[in-house]
């Protein structure tokens, strides 16, 4: 009876490992807007991997690494290729909720008319082997999702 009770709370206090990701383009427009979310944590963690000359200390209460920093680990971490060729994204909003969540939007400028999307995504990749990152788009009404893990960190969708 005690272990029935006690294996659902632990599985409440169970880390879920996913970042989710957004990217949409209005049709007949050179624009994809992407909005990116993860736990602020994890966020942390990891960019003390990917930057650990970085000085956590410096930052003070409510502060957080500076947009140019997050702008680069972003690009660094996630390659959307449109047409084969590799977009970069410029950041124009950060939001961290409550010390929880951090949500980011992005802007990248593309091809009017696309006819594949590659997307690489390796945020959390080198912390967590049970890591998800969830990727939906819509690009000239053609939507779809990938599930990048750890072993699968990239895919290419034709879009029709």
């Amino acid at each position: 009876m005690l272990k029935a009770l006690i294996f659902p709370i632990l599985l409440i206090f169970h880390p879920v490992h996913v970042t989710l990701t957004s990217i949409n383009q209005a049709q007949g427009t050179d624009s994809l807007k992407v909005s990116f979310r993860m736990y602020y944590d994890d966020f942390l963690r990891d960019y003390k991997l990917y930057d650990p000359q970085f000085d956590f200390d410096k930052l003070s209460g409510d502060q957080s690494i500076p947009a140019d920093l997050i702008n680069k680990y972003f690009n660094d971490k996630v390659h959307i290729y449109v047409n084969h060729k590799l977009l970069k994204g410029k950041l124009l909003t950060v939001n961290i909720l409550d010390n929880y969540e951090i949500c980011l939007n992005l802007l990248y400028r593309s091809d009017k008319e696309p006819q594949r999307i590659k997307i690489r995504n390796q945020i959390l990749t080198g912390l967590y082997s049970d890591q998800e990152n969830m990727i939906f788009f819509s690009i000239n009404k053609y939507e779809d999702a990938m599930r990048l893990t750890p072993e699968h960190d990239k895919e290419m969708h034709r879009l029709k």
